[in-house]
């Protein structure tokens, strides 16, 4: 996911590239948040099944190194890539946050079609609502990893976590259940940023839709008579 708009500039061997490992490598975060919702969720005791999931992180997450390595390569930007490209950076450095690319996938899909199926204000809601959903949970995974043997916690269950996770996205924040350890705040600041962002997105996206409903509905108006 880079920060910049592909353009003419792009080698084009690197835009067939990002076009057709998109879905796939979206398809291998999700199997990495299962691996790390199994490695988090299930009790110790069942230490086949953890690792296993240990074995689909690790591997799902040497997938997402490799595509980095060859999205460097190809885009004949040798170091500048980190800078230009930073967001992939992010991703891998916390893969958690790969939901992001959500609107990338979006993208890869639909330039194989010659028109979108949805308007403009339908992607903006669609992607914020799905983005929403998978980052409450990889941040409520993470941040029950991290407190809910911490001293002092009130993040015990993950049903806590979840709720908290919920409370943070809507930037409700209740203030009943907090992380009290550094890692859970780091977790919970991007929460918040998340959040925020997505809550504007889809916020301004329906004002500019209710605009333009009530300016349509304006211009059928008959002209008024002096």
């Amino acid at each position: 996911m880079s920060d910049q708009p592909a353009d003419s500039s792009t080698p084009l061997r690197f835009r067939r590239w990002e076009q057709r490992t998109e879905v796939p490598l979206f398809v291998a975060s999700l199997f990495f948040l299962l691996g790390y919702a199994v490695r988090v969720l299930v009790p110790e005791h069942t230490q086949p099944w953890r690792d296993l999931a240990l074995t689909l992180v690790v591997t799902t997450w040497l997938l997402f190194a490799a595509d980095y390595v060859v999205r460097i390569r190809l885009s004949g930007q040798g170091l500048r890539f980190l800078r230009t490209h930073w967001l992939d950076t992010v991703v891998l450095v916390l893969p958690l946050l790969r939901p992001l690319r959500l609107i990338q996938v979006y993208t890869a899909i639909q330039r194989q079609r010659e028109r979108p199926r949805l308007s403009l204000y339908a992607r903006v809601i669609s992607y914020a609502g799905m983005t929403a959903l998978l980052l409450g949970f990889s941040g409520a995974l993470a941040v029950y990893n991290q407190e809910h043997m911490a001293p002092g916690a009130t993040i015990r269950t993950f049903g806590d976590a979840v709720w908290w996770a919920c409370a943070t996205l809507t930037t409700v924040g209740y203030g009943d259940v907090a992380p009290v350890t550094p890692s859970g705040r780091t977790i919970a600041v991007g929460l918040m940023i998340g959040g925020l962002a997505l809550l504007g997105a889809v916020t301004g996206s329906f004002s500019s839709w209710l605009v333009q409903v009530f300016t349509r509905e304006d211009e059928k108006r008959p002209p008024e008579r002096g």
